[in-house]
């Protein structure tokens, strides 16, 4: 389907062009586009895997355990029908914790995991339904909504094409992510509030 979005898009800028008379424009804009694509997937190379790294080391060492153990009261808060030593917890808490930091990229392994951990707990449950449960809801609106203290690829797109100040943005999107996660958590508690009662 995105294929079939972003070819029509193009055909679409590309007959936009030929009447307009900017044909010429176009092609020379396409080896500069792709130019600045090769450029900035270095720079978020970069940023993502030291990130990425910096999540393996903590999960291995430990302290995604005591992180998840921190964020607790927070989990059992989103999740009520999660046991509490299930394997979802410590992904889920890793994720959260890459998405605070802006690490939209970053925090796709562990979502994955997450999503994977509580399809695993929906089929332990009996539930072998193709939809999706409360909690893999509660746990995607949140993943999206992405509160962010540190917008890592934000800043470092800014830095890319030369902001002078890629910082700037940390304020408005803290302001921005902060709305979208409150409405996020308002939404799951409303259309979960008559869910299946705690199980742990």
């Amino acid at each position: 389907m995105m294929n079939v979005i972003w070819s029509t898009m193009i055909l679409i800028g590309l007959i936009t062009a030929a009447f307009t008379g900017n044909l010429e424009s176009v092609s020379a804009g396409i080896p500069d586009s792709a130019k600045d694509a090769v450029e900035l997937l270095v720079v978020m190379l970069g940023v993502i895997s030291m990130w990425s790294g910096f999540l393996s080391i903590a999960e291995e060492s430990g302290l995604t355990g005591q992180l998840a153990a921190k964020m607790q009261p927070f989990i059992r808060f989103l999740f009520p029908n999660l046991p509490k030593d299930h394997p979802a917890v410590s992904h889920i808490c890793a994720n959260f914790t890459a998405n605070l930091l802006g690490l939209g990229w970053a925090c796709m392994p562990t979502g994955i995991a997450a999503m994977k951990d509580l399809r695993s707990l929906e089929e332990s449950r009996g539930n072998v339904s193709s939809v999706a449960s409360d909690e893999m809801c509660t746990f995607l609106l949140l993943n999206i909504s992405s509160l962010q203290l540190i917008p890592m690829n934000m800043i470092a797109y800014r830095s890319q094409y030369g902001s002078p100040n890629p910082l700037a943005v940390v304020g408005p999107s803290l302001f921005a992510t902060l709305i979208t996660t409150l409405t996020a958590i308002i939404l799951c508690k409303w259309f979960t509030r008559k869910s299946r009662p705690n199980i742990s």
